[in-house]
């Protein structure tokens, strides 16, 4: 049975992406207020924000069987209302233990979350014959932008971590129902065709030099979600409003190059644009490192935003194009190794910040950025017209691993 409003297949998957990622950006802005509540520092902080990696990196390794049996509607519709309130029971943590504890779960969820809107932003794309994937991740981002101002008006309004994630709830509960209530899976790109692709698909060297481009973007958006309003907190004594605002200006700024990146990409070459992107990057890292003012720091972030927006799709599609194995292996094996820097980097930046300052947790990234540059080539030049690489954000018979996690 569907319900809700009728919408065309690829505004059901844009509005997918905005739905789960408000559910699950609104913790972002509270983070100064529970590290406080918990009188701990960054470093262990960071190990409690680790329980989310963990438990979204078995989601993905080891959901798609499961869901697949499911099935992606009923998995869809009940995951994303289920992850606001995961969030809404993680915050009532005691310890940082407990935190960890209380996040697997959420973690579980956000895998099986992004593998569903993945694959089926593959499928669409593939059945409009055309480009969606970035545009569709523009819509991650902004709904990440929508929770990061909501997020920090209801800290400066003063209210508890713990009421705001539960009137988060019934917020999502709401909008699954409209947006998504009448959503069917798209076909399947391909057959099945019996063969599984492994659990860890192994990286050949033109992966690996793929992985080291996307290092920077992966650790710099990470880093910016966890830690950008409590740089904020800690090193200007922002307001919550204002730390809030700094989270949802990164989140914007990132979706408006996202929901404009294809056309970009289509016009000058992959290799180009990235290092475009990267230079930006290194622009706002270097001004959030040696920010003197609040809203200096707030540019510098939005320049990150700008500067993470499409690298991982970029390489998702140089990996998709190769020809020395199947795409979907060569897909896997990127999307694997990277997100674990996605994941795992941000909470280990807390111990950089408790030796060396917070502001040394995003200045660590410009090594990382210098990396990218100059593996930056990989990418390759204009595609040729009509390029649709097939398995991108695909994996085995071109739907085991999601392409992303682009934002995650």
């Amino acid at each position: 049975m569907t319900f809700g409003l009728k919408l065309a297949p690829q505004h059901r998957v844009y509005a997918g992406f905005a739905v789960y990622s408000f559910a699950m950006g609104n913790i972002f802005p509270r983070l100064p207020d529970i590290k406080h509540a918990m009188q701990i520092e960054d470093g262990t902080l960071g190990l409690a924000l680790i329980g989310t990696p963990i438990g979204t990196l078995i989601a993905l390794t080891l959901a798609t069987p499961i869901l697949e049996r499911v099935g992606f509607r009923r998995a869809l519709l009940w995951l994303v209302p289920l992850l606001g309130a995961a969030y809404a029971i993680a915050v009532h943590a005691q310890g940082p233990t407990a935190l960890f504890l209380m996040l697997l779960p959420v973690g579980l969820m956000i895998g099986s979350i992004e593998i569903i809107l993945n694959v089926e932003a593959d499928r669409t794309e593939h059945l409009l014959q055309r480009r969606i994937m970035n545009r569709a991740h523009s819509f991650w981002s902004i709904g990440f932008f929508g929770a990061g101002l909501f997020g920090g008006a209801l800290a400066h309004l003063g209210l508890s971590p713990q009421l705001h994630l539960a009137l988060v709830v019934p917020m999502v509960a709401v909008a699954v129902a409209l947006f998504l209530g009448g959503f069917e899976p798209a076909p399947a790109r391909f057959a099945a065709s019996g063969s599984k692709a492994p659990m860890f698909a192994r990286p050949t060297l033109p992966i690996l030099i793929l992985v080291a481009v996307t290092l920077s973007a992966m650790l710099m958006e990470g880093a910016s979600m966890d830690w950008s309003a409590i740089y904020m907190r800690t090193v200007f004594e922002s307001g919550p409003f204002v730390a809030g605002i700094t989270v949802a200006l990164f989140a914007f700024s990132q979706a408006t190059t996202r929901f404009f990146a294809d056309s970009f990409v289509e016009r000058y070459s992959p290799s180009g644009v990235a290092r475009v992107l990267l230079a930006t990057m290194a622009a706002g890292v270097f001004i959030v490192f040696f920010s003197p003012l609040p809203f200096v720091s707030m540019l510098g972030f939005a320049l990150m935003g700008i500067g993470c927006s499409a690298i991982f799709p970029l390489a998702i599609s140089a990996a998709a194009q190769r020809t020395d194995r199947s795409a979907a292996i060569n897909v896997a094996a990127l999307s694997q190794i990277s997100f674990v820097a996605f994941l795992l980097g941000p909470p280990l930046l807390g111990f950089v910040s408790d030796h060396w300052g917070i502001r040394s947790a995003f200045g660590i990234g410009l090594p990382f950025i210098v990396l990218s540059l100059a593996a930056a080539g990989a990418l390759g030049r204009r595609p040729s017209p009509n390029a649709m690489p097939d398995g991108a954000g695909s994996g085995s018979t071109g739907e085991r691993v999601p392409a992303r996690a682009y934002e995650a």
